[in-house]
């Protein structure tokens, strides 16, 4: 009988794992895969297979067939220890993005948990955001929220990352940056969370050389120069630690030289302002041994046979970082007269060290549910804290830059009264500590106790610092604690708080906004109306005075409550037919104010004209500076009594009220899309932005208009203790619809509690 001998992919290179995993599953005679049992292997075997197919014709940037990459990925989670689900997800990860198969076609084949980690792991390319900022934050939000429910997810898309990374000079220069930014940014620290350090390491080094390729060319050539040398001398500390270990009975030491990563020297020059000649521990003598007896009783022998240099220890078997790294750090000086770093720890230490969430016991489950990671791991609380402030932070800049804030593990661990440690973000206060524990315990925080000492909320916490927080039930937050509060979970319950406790303040700031564009004529009626309880409800909210609070801080914009008014008037009017019901009631009242919202009025052709009016043809006119109406805008034209033309004001304006009618013309903005020059006219508006007073509040809502190109030609601030201060922004702004939009941006913003436009009659 002819055997026939099992046929392999020849246009890509195919690592010798994946060879013995083809052949050993491909029967003999057919060369099929065998489904029946399936095995770890013959899942593995499918999941190329079905890449391979899928795959086939396309090319990555590089010219290569693009099965490489989900090859490349697989094998990084195979060399992590991952399951055959994760390998065959390595394979697949691509899959629903790129082809037309979707999640329940490969849960249909390969199951649910391949399916959901390829869902978890697929971006976003489908869906439409504003910007690229929303785009990113709504990536990192699912990536969260799929690692709240598997893990694993995030091992995945790390692995994918960095074969991208290894790949990326084949992209343009600028896509190349953006990517570099993201990995040194979000990827790198998150592969750090998770304890993965092979990974961080090699991420961050690969970012480094693209977003500055002068420094790392530099730091290459600097540490090779040193290499021998540097060699030299930690063979010799190696060749003494291994003598003296050896008399003590720890015969199963591994003792090795290891360099630090490039960018990890280079940060530590930047950090501490000095020249490459004054690092001296750019590498380590690393000291591994079978017990945790054995790590304390090897630091002995350190300690006796070099000169510790004080402060420069560090217990991490005892106070292990927060994603589960254990060693002992120490620094000494050596023979030479050179600083030398020494790590010591147990192989199964060393194994969390490389692999971290890999190394764990958890890793091989099918995934970790959100009430395993918030009622075991500890070490979770920073992923359940980014889960919680998707529900808090509504703007995805705000979102992204506290992502990017409590992802670096920079921690500082303090002590509750009762003993329970808690990790807090660098700088934090005694403030942050209390909003860490409990909302509440923040709100009512009065004083604080370090160390059993009374000192001031806004003193920063040190390692090991017992911290005691003061309560008392009439004591509140202050927006004080702004300026010095560091973590993102205490900033937003100040902000929320102060927005709950000033509930009358801002009906009256939202009904103050409302009756300035509506006027007062029947206002109070149209309040106490049915269309204004039922715009309340079609906004969410339970009646008016809620509607008007949520005005009042910038939770709703004034046009989405005028928009929904006059749906909510128009509604009424069409069924109230009954005579009986029509003539005084405060409905009527109500469909009177009609003409009063604010509304795009129907554009004419300009004919050929230059000019963004119509109506105003071959007279001289000139934008009222009252009110600065903007196309898009009601707007009305008033004879002048000298000999100043025509001056165009919004409608109601107050400075047309009183005037003749045989004064006032009717006018429109023409269509822009007739303008024949090629820049868009702008036109000056002022606003005046209420917000938390806190460092550089003004700059992040600069940077806002700034994403929307919008120039700024005058900026004022004016503060007042205790109190929030006001900002007034002078912009030149090209129509109604992007001065809406900018409003919503900023409205987005926790700091901001009122954004308005303003008037110079308002300014007087």
């Amino acid at each position: 009988m002819n055997v026939l001998a099992p046929t392999l992919p020849t246009d890509v290179e195919l690592p010798d794992w994946l060879k013995e995993c083809l052949v050993s599953e491909r029967s003999p005679v057919t060369g099929t895969v065998t489904n029946n049992p399936r095995s770890d292997a013959t899942l593995v075997c499918d999941a190329f297979n079905f890449a391979y197919e899928l795959h086939a014709g396309q090319r990555r940037a590089s010219g290569e067939p693009y099965i490489a990459h989900p090859i490349a990925v697989a094998g990084l989670l195979r060399d992590l220890g991952g399951s055959s689900a994760m390998i065959a997800a390595g394979f697949l990860h691509d899959i629903v993005e790129d082809t037309d198969v979707t999640v329940e076609d490969l849960e249909n084949r390969f199951g649910k948990e391949v399916a959901h980690l390829v869902e978890g792991v697929t971006k976003l390319s489908k869906y439409s955001f504003a910007s690229k900022t929303d785009r990113q934050a709504e990536n990192i939000r699912r990536m969260f929220l799929a690692m709240a429910q598997d893990i694993r997810v995030i091992v995945v898309k790390l692995a994918d990352r960095l074969h991208n990374m290894r790949t990326l000079e084949h992209l343009p220069d600028d896509k190349r940056r953006r990517i570099a930014q993201e990995t040194r940014e979000i990827f790198a620290p998150l592969a750090n969370r998770l304890g993965i350090g092979r990974f961080k390491w090699e991420l961050e080094d690969l970012a480094f050389k693209y977003l500055e390729p002068e420094a790392y060319r530099e730091m290459q050539q600097l540490v090779s120069d040193k290499r021998a040398d540097r060699e030299a001398y930690l063979e010799k500390a190696i060749a003494q630690i291994r003598k003296e270990l050896q008399k003590i009975g720890i015969h199963f030491a591994d003792i090795s030289g290891r360099p630090k990563h490039l960018y990890g020297i280079y940060q530590k020059m930047q950090r501490q302002q000095k020249e490459f000649h004054e690092i001296f521990d750019i590498a380590a003598v690393r000291i591994i041994v079978e017990t945790k007896d054995e790590c304390y009783r090897s630091l002995a022998i350190v300690h006796d046979l070099f000169r510790p240099i004080p402060g420069r220890f560090k217990d991490y078997i005892g106070l292990p970082k927060p994603n589960r790294y254990q060693s002992l750090h120490t620094v000494v000086i050596g023979n030479s007269g050179r600083p030398i770093e020494v790590q010591i720890r147990t192989q199964e230490m060393h194994h969390i060290a490389e692999y971290g969430i890999a190394a764990h016991w958890k890793y091989k489950e099918v995934g970790s549910s959100v009430a395993k990671l918030s009622t075991e791991d500890e070490k979770f609380t920073w992923l359940r804290q980014l889960l919680d402030w998707q529900n808090d932070m509504k703007d995805s800049q705000e979102y992204l830059d506290n992502v990017k804030t409590n992802l670096f593990d920079d921690d500082v661990y303090v002590f509750t009264p009762q003993g329970d440690v808690i990790s807090l973000a660098q700088g934090a206060t005694t403030v942050d500590f209390a909003y860490r524990i409990h909302t509440e315990v923040g709100n009512h925080c009065a004083g604080a106790k370090v160390n059993g000492r009374i000192v001031p909320l806004d003193t920063p916490l040190k390692n090991g610092d017992i911290v005691e927080i003061i309560t008392q039930k009439n004591s509140h937050p202050s927006l004080d604690w702004l300026n010095f509060t560091v973590t993102a979970g205490a900033k937003n319950r100040i902000r929320q708080w102060y927005k709950r406790s000033n509930r009358e303040q801002n009906i009256q700031r939202g009904r103050d906004m409302l009756e300035r564009e509506m006027g007062k004529k029947g206002f109070d009626a149209l309040l106490k109306s049915e269309p204004m309880q039922l715009t309340a409800e079609r906004c969410n909210y339970h009646s008016p005075d809620d509607l008007l609070a949520a005005l009042g801080y910038g939770e709703v914009t004034l046009n989405q409550v005028i928009n929904r008014l006059r749906e909510a008037i128009k509604a009424s009017q069409a069924i109230a037919t009954a005579p009986a019901q029509t003539p005084q009631d405060a409905q009527q009242e109500a469909a009177m104010l009609l003409p009063s919202v604010p509304s795009s009025l129907p554009t004419r052709p300009s004919h050929g004209s230059d000019s963004p009016i119509s109506g105003v043809e071959g007279l001289v006119y000139n934008l009222a500076g009252c009110c600065n109406p903007i196309p898009g805008e009601a707007i009305i034209g008033v004879v002048t009594m000298g000999s100043r033309g025509i001056s165009i004001h919004r409608q109601g304006c107050p400075n047309t009220d009183g005037i003749p009618g045989d004064r006032l013309i009717p006018v429109c903005w023409n269509d822009p899309s007739h303008e024949t020059t090629s820049r868009p006219q702008t036109y000056p508006v002022q606003i005046q932005i209420e917000v938390m007073d806190r460092v550089g509040v003004l700059k992040d809502i600069l940077s806002r208009l700034t994403d929307y190109n919008i120039n700024v030609r005058s900026a004022q601030v004016k503060t007042f203790p205790g109190k929030p201060a006001l900002i007034n922004l002078g912009i030149d702004i090209r129509d109604h619809e992007q001065l809406e939009r900018t409003f919503t941006k900023i409205r987005k913003m926790s700091d901001v509690i009122n954004l308005r436009r303003v008037s110079q009659v308002e300014e007087a």
